[in-house]
């Protein structure tokens, strides 16, 4: 048996005290974290299984959109949607489908499938779809509804293109001084980025309403 000095076994009291009051707790901590740590690591499992997963059905739906083949871009759509909204592949792939959607003059459903971007698609993917939902409710006359899409500031990259979008409203619900403002907010903005050039088009657009190009 080994023979401790009165300094070594005041230290084993010391620790066999502190573990008699802090034991519990410490154990509790430790299987706390180990369950942290199993928990975590099932659920970066199941959100790569996941992408995997909807990168599959993406695939098919690019596919589907390719062949034009309309019952399999809407069923593949809505499985994206479904099963793996959270995942990144689910706001693509409703950016595409609602692109076909639209190509097939099925506005209705193209529609559905640009509202759920807007909501669920996050950062950029959205101010796209917002854009392309304005110009849905644009060719439907619903002037108002289509400039409330266009409320939400976009990313940088798009404050160009919602400003000349509004314009495009106004002047289709007949308010051209609001037209003109919005034009020219927009050739401002394309004429202060340096990526972004202003386009003919877009002069054009201000030029027919009696304005200067340099306005």
């Amino acid at each position: 048996m080994a023979v401790y000095d009165l300094e070594e076994q005041e230290q084993i009291d010391k620790i066999k005290a502190w573990w008699k009051q802090h034991g519990s707790l410490l154990t509790w901590l430790i299987s706390v974290v180990a369950v942290a740590v199993i928990g975590w690591q099932g659920w970066q499992w199941r959100q790569n299984t996941l992408s995997a997963q909807a990168g599959a059905v993406f695939f098919a739906l690019h596919n589907a959109v390719a062949n034009e083949n309309t019952p399999q871009v809407k069923l593949l759509a809505g499985e994206l949607t479904d099963k793996f909204g959270g995942t990144s592949f689910a706001p693509q792939g409703a950016l595409l489908a609602a692109k076909y959607s639209i190509m097939i003059d099925d506005q209705e459903t193209a529609r559905i499938q640009l509202a759920w971007v807007v909501k669920n698609g996050g950062n950029e993917i959205s101010d796209i779809a917002r854009l392309r939902l304005a110009g849905l409710l644009l060719d439907a006359e619903e002037f108002d509804l289509a400039l409330s899409e266009l409320g939400h500031k976009p990313a940088p990259a798009f404050t160009a293109l919602y400003a000349e979008m509004r314009g495009d409203i106004h002047v289709a619900a007949g308010r051209l001084p609001e037209a003109k403002t919005a034009y020219r907010e927009a050739i401002a903005l394309r004429e202060a980025s340096e990526n972004d050039a202003v386009s003919p088009l877009l002069l054009q657009k201000l030029n027919a309403l009696g304005e200067a190009s340099d306005a």
